[in-house]
């Protein structure tokens, strides 16, 4: 090991393998429910009194949002997904800090299975239906649900640093 503190050492090892742990779990569980469970044909499996496992194919992003119906469509969200997922290794290659780099991961590993599931399937298997009463949530899997908590760890990271900045700031720490 490196006399260097962990702060200072790359994580990029570690975030890929988080990325790469979320990608395998992500295709297994889709996989097993298409092939195994064949969710398609036994239709909804109620799991608790809030959750079902349903198939839902989402042609479009988050939410269901930007439906695409078209072969261009579901290439250029290919296209879109892979050039985002380029900046990200790229920020998660050179991230300083286990945080990030963990949310990044969830981030990067949640997007490339979804990638796979659209180039081939044409859409991204969605299974897990969350409701309470007549609320009803949207239909996700697990790269959802990865992305949505990267996400959220980098907007934690985001207002903790802007409130230890300011902090500094006021305190009389140094100034840029």
């Amino acid at each position: 090991m490196s006399g260097e503190p962990v702060s200072q050492r790359p994580l990029w090892r570690y975030g890929f393998l988080v990325a790469a742990i979320v990608l395998v779990v992500d295709q297994a569980v889709k996989l097993w429910l298409l092939r195994v469970v064949d969710i398609a044909a036994t239709g909804p499996i109620r799991v608790t009194s809030f959750m079902d496992l349903v198939l839902v194919w989402n042609q479009g992003i988050s939410y269901g949002m930007f439906q695409q119906e078209t072969e261009l469509g579901r290439w250029l969200l290919v296209v879109f997904t892979l050039i985002i997922v380029a900046f990200l290794c790229y920020w998660l290659a050179t991230a300083r800090d286990r945080w990030i780099a963990t949310s990044l991961a969830l981030i990067v590993g949640g997007a490339v299975g979804n990638i796979i599931d659209r180039i081939a399937y044409g859409a991204v298997a969605d299974f897990v239906h969350l409701y309470a009463g007549s609320f009803s949530w949207y239909v996700f899997n697990v790269a959802d649900a990865t992305i949505a908590f990267g996400v959220i760890g980098l907007l934690i990271d985001a207002v903790l640093r802007r409130r230890n900045n300011a902090a500094m700031n006021t305190s009389g720490g140094s100034q840029r």
